[in-house]
């Protein structure tokens, strides 16, 4: 079993695997270990990763790029319509009000969904993975930023299942960056001890992320997240671009806004300027041949101007790091900051960070990779089918949420924010109402002003079949609410408890206020402290871990009373009574969830039977453009031998009259032949291996025969020598009879009649016709023209033969390498032994147990 980590980012993505030995990041078919997020839908196939980005300029209206940031958004979102005309691709209103992306695929006009388009991606990142461990890839941790909404989630969780992907987690990017730097931690504070603080700052293309977590050893809790969604390295890329466009305005009298290919070809370059002048603080030229009406522009920038021109977008670097300090209470004790993202390497934002802090910042971690990593390492700890080292999880919920619930009194509404900023996750609260009659929940983001969404509702939960106990009053409903180990907010299950006829009160019912004034709802919550692995166990059927119970507190509201604590613990009742506790029936009610931002299962399995179509449409196109470019290597090919290697063995005729046949398929390849089936270049091909065999194998053959009579004389020539020994009364031989050396010499005699002829009529025939005498006859000679001289024999007399004979060696026999065998020193060193036997390191630990992988992380 394999499991992967996906870094899915606004311009690039990177793929971790957990190995034996430890996380890997995979290179794609390109040997690069980045693939950027790109999708370009062309005529016949699509394009994806590196190969669609090299298509951003010439099909920049079908290559779709940067989609990541309308996830889970309507078209008329503010976001969205700023984010429109930057784009050279079209953006289209679905019917459901949700963004869509209109390119042209297949010769017709299609829109795709932003979720259908990150499944392609991921299916690419899927394939990438597959290629190369060479086996199925379905397991996966996907991340996502931490400002990610419940809509947003959902439309990535999506995503993961029209690639065919099983996601046991969408983590956030900070949070698996923090995964990734605590893991191999050896000095970590034992539980009991203070824990050790460290920041965590990312700054990508698009976005700007800041958590504070706290570690303990086997443990990590995040404390606090901040961000910036508007501010990334794109940001210093436009403010490049902007500052060029002017430029060449006023230079070359051209406007680079008006030409979409060149406003993209500028930004390119821009981009990489702004790296060069990160490592380097003179200046830098911009130089760019053709750019806009056959016009070479050239520019100059140093790191100066660009600071400059960039301050504004500097500036904002600082609020968010003020902001996670004053969430987590933390000011002084902080033990580090790390910093990870392609932002942050601009020496700006690095003075900036360090000056906020007040203390040098840390890289130990690779800037671009650490995330991916992070995934399979959660991956990793997921999955049954590896072991390592045990390491908690406890994230946050980013944004407040509140549930809403109608109620008979004056205002109607009943509310209760069930979790709070910062509040732990994964988290499940158990809520009791009484009702006579079933009810919806109404769950919303407490602070639409803080929300970087547009719509502060999550979803509508309607708790149905509630009915009165038979006495006419309310039944008591419990209701479980969680956020799950996705981030994801949903009402997950719901009870009618039911009392026994002829039995007395719950005792946990009396032991509270009974507010029933005016019809007033009473509603108890029940908090179960789930730590990650009891959480992931819920939800992915994955191997359990304890939690720690929170203690019991007890706060009181107005019209109901809350319970802090895990599930099932109850208020002592000894405390508030003495009444006896008796048993109540548990009936499962049906939850029915509404206006939850995601796509509808018919609709799903739509989009995973159309990414199925896709896929073998692209694998079509590939087996025609591979059966095209057969043909047309073998043309050139063949043509370029003709003057060379084969030239010596065809006439010029032949070869005149050959070149000017194989013209027709290479001028056919560039006009008919540009777009036919694959079983026509089959055919072409065939076709043409029938004209150009012959003169293949007259090379091969001459190439060849003179080594394979070569040995077929020298076998002659020892078993010629044989029968002189025995015709000598050598007494080795003496044993064998008259008869058997006679149908030795018989056969040698035979042998060396066919050579003789063979030789001579072959000798006869020039190399430029068929030779009357094959390699392959040469050898069936060897090997079925004397099988009694080699029955006659036996194998010590064979070996004394060989032995006098100047011509003929013993054969020799390989040694079985030694395995891990790389320096002398691992026969003295009893380490290296222990390691080359698969003992020492994790590599030793595939040997455990057949199918099953271990890795312990280090």
């Amino acid at each position: 079993m394999s499991v992967v980590g996906i870094d899915v980012g606004y311009q690039n993505c990177y793929i971790g695997v957990a190995r034996s030995g430890g996380i890997e990041t995979i290179a794609n078919e390109y040997s690069d270990r980045c693939t950027p997020a790109c999708v370009s839908l062309a005529s016949k196939n699509r394009m994806i990763g590196n190969a669609a980005k090299s298509q951003m300029t010439t099909n920049f209206k079908n290559t779709v790029h940067g989609f990541k940031k309308f996830h889970g958004r309507a078209f008329d979102d503010p976001l969205v319509q700023v984010e429109k005309p930057k784009l050279p691709y079209s953006l289209h209103k679905l019917p459901n009000g949700n963004t869509g992306i209109k390119v042209r695929y297949l010769d017709e006009d299609k829109v795709f969904t932003v979720e259908q388009i990150t499944g392609m991606l991921l299916t690419k990142l899927k394939e990438t993975s597959e290629s190369a461990l060479k086996k199925p890839v379905v397991d996966c941790v996907v991340s996502v930023p931490s400002f990610f909404t419940d809509a947003e989630r959902r439309s990535v969780f999506d995503a993961t299942q029209i690639a065919g992907l099983n996601c046991l987690r969408l983590i956030n990017d900070t949070t698996a960056v923090a995964l990734a730097y605590g893991i191999y931690k050896q000095d970590l504070p034992t539980p009991e001890e203070r824990p050790r603080n460290v920041v965590f700052v990312d700054m990508g293309h698009s976005s700007f992320q800041v958590s504070i977590t706290a570690f303990n050893k086997g443990k990590l809790k995040v404390l606090a997240t901040a961000f910036d969604l508007y501010l990334g390295g794109r940001n210093m890329d436009e403010a490049l671009v902007d500052y060029f466009c002017e430029e060449f305005k006023n230079k070359y009298k051209i406007n680079v806004r008006e030409n979409p290919r060149a406003l993209l070809r500028l930004h390119q370059e821009c981009e990489k300027l702004k790296k060069l002048m990160s490592a380097n603080s003179s200046d830098l030229p911009l130089n760019i041949e053709c750019f806009m009406n056959d016009i070479d522009v050239s520019g100059r920038m140093n790191r100066g101007q660009f600071e400059d021109m960039s301050a504004q977008y500097l500036m904002r670097v600082e609020m968010p790091l003020k902001a996670v300090l004053e969430q987590s209470s933390i000011r002084d004790d902080i033990y580090a900051v790390e910093i990870v993202g392609g932002a942050t390497r601009i020496p700006a934002v690095k003075e900036r960070i360090a000056k906020f802090f007040g203390k040098d910042i840390s890289t130990t971690l690779n800037a671009d990779e650490a995330v991916a990593r992070g995934c399979a390492l959660q991956c990793a700890i997921l999955s049954p089918a590896f072991k390592v080292r045990e390491f908690s999880i406890t994230d946050v919920v980013p944004f407040p949420i509140t549930l809403r619930w109608k109620t008979p009194t004056e205002d109607g509404v009943g509310e209760c924010e069930v979790f709070s900023k910062n509040h732990a996750a994964p988290f499940s609260k158990v809520i009791t109402f009484h009702k006579k009659e079933p009810f919806d929940l109404e769950a919303f983001y407490s602070c639409p002003q803080e929300l970087p969404y547009p719509d502060h509702r999550i979803g509508c939960f309607s708790v149905q079949n509630v009915a009165p106990q038979p006495e006419g009053e309310s039944s008591k409903v419990k209701v479980k609410v969680r956020v799950n180990v996705h981030g994801i907010f949903s009402v997950s299950s719901a009870s009618l408890i039911e009392k026994q006829k002829g039995e007395g009160e719950d005792m946990q019912i009396d032991s509270e206020p009974m507010v029933q004034n005016e019809g007033r709802t009473k509603m108890q919550v029940d908090q179960e402290g789930q730590g990650q692995g009891d959480q992931q166990n819920e939800d992915n059927s994955s191997s359990s871990k304890t939690y720690k119970r929170r203690s019991l507190r007890s706060k009181v509201f107005s019209g109901f009373q809350i319970y802090e604590g895990a599930s099932g613990e109850k208020p002592d009742p000894a405390a508030g009574g003495s009444k006896p506790k008796v048993k109540v029936k548990s009936i499962e009610l049906p939850i029915m969830a509404n206006n939850l931002r995601q796509l509808d299962s018919d609709v799903l399995n739509d989009f995973v039977e159309y990414e199925h179509q896709m896929i073998i449409q692209d694998k079509l196109v590939k087996e025609q453009n591979d059966a095209k470019n057969a043909v047309e290597e073998y043309v050139y090919d063949l043509r370029d031998k003709l003057c060379g290697i084969y030239e010596k063995y065809i006439t010029e005729d032949v070869s005149a009259a050959f070149l000017h046949i194989s013209d027709e398929p290479k001028n056919w390849l560039y006009e008919d032949g540009e777009d036919q089936p694959k079983q026509v270049y089959e055919e072409k091909l065939d076709a043409l291996k029938r004209l150009g065999q012959p003169i293949q194998v007259r090379h091969r053959e001459h190439e060849d025969r003179p080594r394979a009579f070569e040995e077929l004389g020298k076998k002659l020539q020892i078993y010629m020598k044989f029968v002189d020994s025995y015709k000598q009364k050598d007494e080795r031989y003496l044993h064998l009879s008259a008869e058997e050396m006679s149908i030795v010499e018989r056969c040698v005699k035979e042998g060396m009649v066919w050579l003789n002829s063979r030789l001579n009529a072959q000798s006869k025939l020039g190399v430029t016709q068929d030779p009357i005498v094959k390699v392959a006859d040469i050898i069936d000679k060897i090997q079925f023209l004397f099988p009694t001289i080699v029955m006659l024999l036996t194998h010590q007399e064979l070996e004394d033969v060989c032995n006098q004979g100047s011509t003929c060696q013993k054969p020799t026999v390989e040694e079985a390498p030694e395995v891990n065998d790389q320096n002398s020193e691992a026969h003295n060193d009893p380490a290296a032994r222990q390691a080359a036997e698969g003992k020492g390191d994790a590599k030793g630990s595939q040997q455990t147990k057949p199918g099953t992988k271990e890795m312990e992380v280090d």
